[in-house]
């Protein structure tokens, strides 16, 4: 914390004179058009996926989404609403991919109904008392129900599941 300035104001001169202002941080919060965590662009219409904010790629026109001082010590200079931090916290996943279905974290924290406030499976899904291949956690898409491959480790999905 800077003695002269307390912490978010910034000092500007004109002439002999010193103004002090409200350093401006701007919410870039925002919701996407599939209910997902998003980054608001300068526009204040475009709101992108968590994802793909330092993905290398502008996605927003000014680029906004890229500078630097956002990309330059990931996962620290995120926002920490496009962020989520694993079961173990050294690994992180961007917000939006939290609740997805897929297991990005590799140990279903992300999936997780306690961990990750995940709603339980939907209509489409299965749910498994355990899956056996971990691309998935605790539900697997229905269209994999009795397809002969083992998902669950009940076999519940070639047993009991029906598409």
């Amino acid at each position: 914390m800077n003695k002269t300035h307390p912490q978010n104001v910034g000092a500007a001169s004109l002439g002999s004179r010193k103004f002090l202002f409200t350093a401006m941080r701007v919410n870039r919060l925002c919701v996407t058009s599939n209910n997902q965590t998003g980054f608001l662009c300068d526009d204040r219409e475009a709101c992108i996926p968590a994802s793909q904010v330092c993905d290398q790629r502008r996605n927003c026109a000014n680029g906004e989404d890229e500078q630097e001082s956002l990309c330059n010590d990931l996962p620290s200079s995120l926002p920490g609403y496009l962020i989520f931090y694993c079961g173990n916290p050294r690994f992180w996943i961007y917000a939006d991919k939290r609740c997805d279905r897929i297991n990005n974290c590799g140990d279903c924290s992300d999936e997780s109904e306690t961990w990750a406030s995940c709603p339980p499976c939907g209509p489409q899904w299965w749910r498994c008392t355990m899956v056996v291949f971990h691309a998935y956690c605790a539900c697997i898409p229905r269209s994999l129900c009795r397809d002969g491959v083992q998902h669950c480790s009940d076999w519940s999905d070639e047993y009991i599941c029906s598409r």
